[in-house]
């Protein structure tokens, strides 16, 4: 099948919801082979996950609640790309906000997409090295325990069903894939 025939053009597009966060549109689309349909979904800003590896070789990680399913998540340091503001920028300043270090060396590794049937957010992947605690700067009512975790055993805690969140799971496949020599860091 030819990529031309997998291509869906939008006809119309009406914005449903228009939040702080997050935007909701209802398309109705044309198909390659001549139908309709309709695609609800989510416009995202973006997002960052830093692999912050300290120098025992372990991995900072967060415990935070998340309201949506109500319960503690075991996670990467993250957060939402601003407007007008470089996810590297992002990434540094959620690293220090969150956990209260400050890398000397920063690397993007890659671009997830979690949600691809109903959003456009991305996710950016980056690596930082030589870490140094400078004091967090927490977000007004951002509540979060910063923990050190080995990559062993964080994939350890994902097989058991404790580490469920898809940005964490996503970078540590890069961080475990670098740390065995398979996968190079990108220049």
């Amino acid at each position: 099948m030819d990529d031309a025939d997998l291509i869906e053009h939008t006809l119309t597009s009406e914005l449903v919801f228009d939040g702080r966060l997050l935007k909701v549109s209802r398309d109705n689309v044309r198909l390659s082979d001549g139908h309709e349909a309709i695609r609800e979904w989510i416009a995202h800003p973006g997002a960052v996950v830093v692999i912050a590896v300290l120098e025992n070789g372990k991995l900072l990680f967060e415990r935070q609640f998340r309201y949506p399913l109500n319960q503690i998540f075991l996670e990467l340091p993250a957060g939402k790309i601003d407007a007008n503001e470089h996810p590297l920028d992002t990434a540094r300043r959620e690293l220090r906000e969150e956990t209260g270090y400050k890398a000397k060396s920063w690397r993007h590794v890659g671009t997830m997409h979690p949600c691809i049937g109903y959003s456009d957010e991305h996710i950016e992947i980056f690596w930082a090295q030589g870490l140094s605690y400078v004091g967090s700067e927490l977000d007004h009512g951002e509540l979060l325990d910063v923990i050190e975790m080995s990559v062993s055993d964080a994939l350890l805690a994902v097989r058991d069903g404790e580490l469920t969140d898809a940005k964490t799971i996503t970078a540590l496949l890069w961080a475990d894939k670098v740390f065995s020599g398979a996968w190079p860091l990108p220049d």
